[in-house]
């Protein structure tokens, strides 16, 4: 296992952000994984688990203790299931499932991080949850010392979160187990609108795989959501806040302010979630409340593809970075009554 001392974290992030940890351990097995995890408890050092690093935010002064980077391989495909080591870049393991002819995680695609972190935050984009396809979760768990495997309903999956979300110092994840779908060569229903429309087809329509996969890239691409060095507007945690799931009455308060601040013939966007509850779009109100695409004049700006991404524009600071966070949740609040909620994990500091 590779140790390193004071060792730089911002180049294991997407953000490209944050200070050094004390201590960086790399373990490439799940044996190393725990062996790492075990020696942090019993000492009482504190433990920081890094996966492809695409929803941290760290603080400029770092992590004071044992940072553990989870570089663990496997990917095993028997029929319709699929087996991930949490270590498996999950946009390469998408492209191979799709390559085998099957179909449920197709519209996931081009999403950068790791296979064991989909579970924690129910990694989801363009109508896909992976929490639809989920069946176990392979973990250690802190508390009891042990390896556990949870079924998807022992997950508590709901939007953009889990038990593992819930309880972040219990669980670390190892693999993660999924049943998929063998179509004929043809994707899962397409369930999100822009997809459909994108590729010509009607909601609930069956397309290649492929193509479904290609189509989501592209529209990936154009909103700066995939990993691209040379291009700023991808130096972000893609969408850095969730939306807004609120309940009918707040949605009344909040649809009241819409009208009153924009006219009464303006209605935001509006999707059911759940009984008594309203999700609305995080992008909308934050476009709405003046925070338009390249909005900023530091080195941390909103991305000129997509204003749900906030983004290092190459010699930003964490502080740069939440200084622009705190504004718009700031300004979204002020305009509308609705406080937005970060996405990404913070280390050391807070939002």
């Amino acid at each position: 296992m590779q140790e390193l001392t004071d060792a730089p974290l911002a180049p294991l992030t997407t953000f490209r952000l944050g200070g050094p940890a004390t201590r960086l351990l790399t373990a490439t097995t799940d044996d190393e994984v725990i062996a790492a995890v075990r020696e942090a408890d019993a000492s009482g050092t504190p433990l920081l688990v890094i996966g492809g690093g695409s929803n941290l935010v760290i603080g400029d002064k770092g992590f004071e203790g044992t940072a553990l980077r989870i570089a663990t391989r496997g990917f095993a495909l028997d029929g319709t299931g699929l087996t991930l080591a949490a270590g498996e870049n999950w946009s390469d393991a998408v492209a191979r499932t799709v390559g085998a002819g099957l179909a449920g995680i197709e519209c996931l695609a081009g999403i950068p991080g790791s296979a064991g972190a989909t579970p924690i935050q129910n990694v989801g984009a363009y109508g896909q949850e992976v929490s639809s396809t989920i069946t176990e979760v392979v973990a250690y768990d802190r508390i009891a010392g042990e390896i556990v495997t949870l079924s998807n309903a022992e997950c508590a999956f709901s939007y953009r979160h889990s038990r593992f979300k819930e309880h972040p110092d219990r669980f670390v994840v190892l693999r993660v187990r999924f049943a998929l779908e063998d179509a004929g060569g043809l994707s899962a229903p397409v369930k999100y609108a822009e997809t459909a429309r994108t590729l010509g087809v009607g909601v609930g329509d069956r397309v290649p795989a492929a193509t479904a996969r290609e189509t989501v890239l592209k529209l990936r691409s154009g909103k700066g959501m995939v990993l691209d060095a040379e291009d700023h507007d991808t130096w972000s945690a893609g969408s850095f806040f969730t939306n807004p799931v609120l309940t009918e009455t707040a949605y009344a308060d909040f649809l009241a302010r819409v009208h009153e601040r924009l006219g009464a013939d303006v209605t935001p966007p509006a999707f059911p979630a759940g009984e008594g509850r309203v999700k609305t779009s995080a992008a909308w109100l934050i476009d709405r409340a003046g925070f338009t695409k390249g909005y900023g004049d530091g080195p941390a700006r909103i991305s000129t593809k997509h204003t749900l991404a906030l983004t290092n524009r190459g010699e930003a600071t964490t502080e740069d970075l939440l200084a622009l966070a705190r504004e718009v949740r700031d300004g979204v609040h002020a305009a509308f009554g609705v406080t937005l909620v970060n996405e990404p994990v913070t280390v050391g500091v807070t939002l």
